[in-house]
């Protein structure tokens, strides 16, 4: 989902203890495509438009907000932790850009429709910064859930992982079920 609303950029080559960098976030598709069934709508034209209330916008910056608390969870996937972290810590050019973290906070904190009490402007290094002392901590715990083979393939070489789940977010998953089928060939 964040892949789908933040822009492109590499995470944090920053992290202490850290060097997982997360997939390149991408734009969005045209959801209208899946609609009409047809590959060459006109996704750039207003004719398949969605009027979007000033509400339903707020909203759904808060829905991307939600996702940051679900780095603490074990049990979210890899793949989405590394692009919640990828959207989260985008190059700080890319703050001002609609749906980024950023302009996320500072819509959801000052908005008179946001679904959370008003906050006003939020120091966004500071959510950054809490978020950096945890990702560690966060992301072994989700590491924990995987079989020693793919613990071990993340941390020796987490770029060529990142690689493979940028390609396919089910990389890992297709992986584990295809050594489970196939056993190991060098056992």
């Amino acid at each position: 989902m964040l892949r789908q609303a933040a822009s492109n950029g590499p995470l944090l080559a920053s992290l202490p203890g850290i060097s997982i960098i997360p997939p390149r976030v991408e734009l969005a598709p045209s959801w209208s495509i899946l609609s009409t069934g047809q590959a060459d709508v006109d996704v750039v034209g207003d004719r398949d438009a969605i009027d979007w209330t000033e509400q339903d916008i707020v909203h759904l910056h808060w829905l991307l907000l939600k996702e940051v608390a679900e780095l603490e969870d074990p049990a979210t996937p890899l793949e989405e932790k590394l692009d919640t972290l990828g959207w989260i810590f985008t190059e700080r050019e890319k703050d001002s850009v609609p749906f980024s973290f950023v302009n996320c906070l500072r819509v959801v904190g000052c908005s008179p429709l946001s679904p959370i009490a008003y906050c006003g402007l939020v120091d966004a290094e500071e959510i950054r910064l809490r978020i950096r002392r945890n990702v560690k901590a966060w992301l072994l715990a989700t590491l924990e859930r995987y079989p020693p083979w793919v613990q071990e393939a993340v941390m020796r070489n987490p770029e060529w992982v990142e690689r493979h789940l940028a390609k396919n977010p089910q990389w890992i998953n297709e992986q584990i079920r295809r050594y489970a089928s196939e056993g190991d060939l060098f056992a």
